[in-house]
């Protein structure tokens, strides 16, 4: 049974046809507002990031699958089979949305095209997440967030001054794209309030790459110039970047003029704000080279901590560059509940929560990450009736 939510999305049921990072990322968040997601599997396989490790808990799940896959439940299902598409099918008229992140048309050969389903379900939510889009001339080309952070521009804005072009640490296009997915989502189920239509969503890895470059598409668009790689610093901002201090790196942001005079009295170079050279953003940025030299020097002569504490007696932005395990040890971090834990046969994981906060619905975690078929019997029952003995012969076929 569908364990009750007090979410945004109760009453809201997901077909998840999704595997990987992108499509389960915005499952993922559907879920934890509170929708019923159906994670459709194939049998005796399932999402290849059950295989993705280690590091893996004990009953086999992968850390990997453990990130993207929680308030979600598993049914195993073979979809090339006739009985399992009736299965399918039977779902379609039971669900809101769909979410798949198939090669363009892979799906519509099986006879479950956009136009097909809505026979089935005419205002359902139907959204793609492919590597290109469902138009242009790279449209039948796979998709992986490496290749559109190369292709879409992000690499070449990313990494040291003088090193090689670099790509993110984590697969950062998959996961916006996975966001944009739900945005757009759940724009279509606030329509369909009013409109009482479904809606064809088409999300790529390539457009949203191209997007996220944001002011550095800006940047070159109005003046023609090349972004160039700044390390940590910015390109329209300084002093804003990562400096060393005498027993490690910190990140110091002087985002506005009066940031900057705050920081200039408080370590007694009040002749910085008036000095031409350094008065203003713009001044600043244009002679950046000078500035930074200066302030590097200066950071060198006292410890992380030291000018932590200077900064926020300015009320400077500054951190300290944290390792993953000193991020779960950081008091903010812990204060705003950022780490939960859950049960998985037996077993006590550590996972992250989410960073949503409604506090008139708070998200919870009603379901721990599934293992692969966990719930076909349950889903089989209800909504869709089936019998004891059917599901006994679906599972001898092999169909689920």
């Amino acid at each position: 049974m569908v364990k009750e939510s007090n979410g945004l999305l109760d009453g809201v049921r997901v077909l998840d046809l999704t595997r990987v990072l992108a499509g389960p990322y915005c499952t993922m968040v559907l879920g934890d507002l509170g929708a019923d997601v159906i994670k459709v599997e194939e049998p005796g396989r399932g999402d290849d990031t059950r295989q993705w490790g280690p590091p893996f808990i004990k009953n086999g799940l992968s850390a990997y699958f453990i990130s993207t896959n929680r308030n979600k439940r598993s049914l195993t299902l073979d979809i090339k089979s006739p009985q399992g598409m009736a299965i399918l099918r039977d779902l379609v008229k039971q669900s809101d949305v769909l979410v798949e992140n198939f090669k363009v048309d892979t799906l519509a050969r099986l006879g479950l095209s956009y136009e097909e389903l809505t026979n089935l379900r005419p205002d359902l939510i139907y959204c793609t997440i492919t590597g290109y889009g469902y138009t242009g001339p790279s449209k039948d080309k796979p998709g992986y967030d490496f290749i559109a952070q190369a292709q879409g521009g992000l690499m070449s804005i990313t990494g040291p001054v003088d090193g090689e072009p670099t790509r993110v640490g984590i697969a950062i296009v998959d996961i916006q794209a996975g966001l944009n997915a739900c945005n757009a989502i759940l724009a279509s189920l606030f329509a369909r309030e009013r409109q009482k239509t479904g809606q064809r969503i088409d999300i790529s890895l390539l457009d949203t790459q191209v997007a996220m470059l944001s002011y550095a598409a800006s940047n070159y668009l109005v003046s023609g110039k090349l972004p160039k790689r700044y390390g940590n610093a910015h390109p329209n901002i300084v002093p804003y970047q990562s400096f060393k201090a005498k027993d490690g790196y910190f990140a110091f942001a002087a985002g506005n003029d009066l940031q900057w005079a705050r920081f200039c009295k408080e370590i007694g170079r009040e002749e910085w704000v008036i000095e031409q050279r350094f008065s203003t953003n713009p001044d600043r940025v244009a002679h950046r080279l000078q500035l930074i030299e200066i302030l590097s020097d200066l950071f060198s002569t006292k410890t992380v901590s030291e000018w932590l504490e200077i900064c926020e007696r300015a009320a400077i932005p500054a951190a300290p560059i944290n390792s993953i395990e000193q991020v779960f040890q950081d008091p903010q971090v812990l204060a705003r509940g950022l780490v939960t834990k859950s049960l998985i046969d037996g077993e006590a994981i550590l996972m992250l929560a989410s960073p949503l906060k409604i506090p008139s619905h708070p998200v919870s975690l009603r379901y721990p990450p599934p293992r692969l078929g966990e719930h076909n019997r349950e889903i089989l029952s209800d909504p869709l009736g089936y019998s004891p003995e059917k599901i006994d012969e679906l599972e001898k076929q092999n169909i689920i």
